[in-house]
């Protein structure tokens, strides 16, 4: 496998084995310079592993991988400070004020600062884009979780890296700083042109974030594609609903809105109440894990 210019991961036959059990079997996938991708599955589907393999925090079994055209196993301090980690949670800095803190993490990488890239990210900036400008001589102790979050991924977007992991990093969120975190995202992404692979089980979230979408269940990839391509793979249909005559129909299609044209052109004023519903993320997520999973369920009857 040979990296090329435009890719960030390239993942090839990844195998990742706890004594006799194998958690990853053969997963392989890219993520190009400048995409949103995330990855999803259920809990205990081998996402963790994943992520932390690719940081290089965990040593994988068998299968290549190459992060920003380094092997993340064998990674140097230049090579990490070209990636940023926004963790759950961080440790504890309640003694420090949120300004200082950014000042001190951000000047561990000014030594890796480069004509093309220059670290760290100027720290009023910084706080402007994730909107604790006016936090920034506050202690940490007195942030509010939403606050707290948001300081989080400032930690982790410092450095200014090219590559960027979010883990979960709405959680805790209340909808305005949800909204506000979609859009930091979108921003490093257009402006600085990071890359980002971002793992949620906010399937909404994923939909709206996320270029491309890597779906693992089972230590396997089941699905990889846009939340558009997966939906009308397999799913394949869109739900319309409407009411004649009094009755309500509803028809299960694969173009909804040739369907309406046509529903219109036959029956024009009898149609009221017309409802369309695309085949959704959420929708293919669950067909895609429930047949996954039945599928593992049939081969561990069968192998008894």
């Amino acid at each position: 496998m040979t990296m090329t210019d435009n890719r960030a991961i390239e993942v090839e036959g990844l195998r990742m084995r706890y004594g006799t059990d194998d958690v990853l079997h053969d997963v392989t996938f890219q993520v190009d310079r400048g995409e949103v991708l995330a990855l999803l599955g259920p809990n205990g589907a081998g996402k963790t592993s994943t992520i932390e393999i690719l940081e290089g925090f965990r040593m994988r079994s068998a299968g290549r991988v190459e992060v920003l055209g380094s092997d993340p196993a064998h990674g140097d301090e230049d090579w990490r400070a070209r990636i940023g980690v926004v963790l759950q949670s961080w440790r504890d800095h309640a003694k420090w004020r949120v300004g200082e803190l950014l000042a001190f993490q951000g000047s561990l990488y000014e030594p890796y600062s480069t004509a093309q890239i220059r670290r760290p990210w100027d720290v009023d900036e910084l706080l402007a884009a994730v909107g604790l400008t006016e936090h920034a001589g506050k202690s940490v102790k007195t942030l509010s979780g939403g606050q707290r979050r948001r300081l989080d991924v400032a930690i982790g977007l410092v450095g200014r890296p090219e590559l960027v992991f979010l883990d979960e990093p709405t959680t805790g969120l209340d909808p305005k700083a949800r909204r506000d975190f979609h859009s930091l995202v979108r921003r490093i992404r257009d402006d600085l042109d990071t890359t980002v692979l971002i793992t949620t089980h906010d399937l909404d979230e994923a939909g709206k974030l996320a270029d491309r979408i890597v779906i693992l269940t089972g230590g396997r990839i089941i699905a990889n594609g846009t939340p558009d391509e997966l939906a009308r793979q397999f799913v394949g249909h869109d739900e319309i609903s409407w009411v004649q005559g009094g009755e309500r129909s509803v028809q299960y299609v694969a173009d909804s809105t040739a369907y309406a044209r046509e529903l219109f052109a036959r029956h024009g004023g009898e149609i009221s109440e017309l409802e369309l519903r695309r085949a959704s993320l959420e929708d293919t997520y669950l067909e895609l894990v429930r047949s996954a999973e039945t599928s593992a369920d049939q081969l561990a009857e069968v192998t008894r």
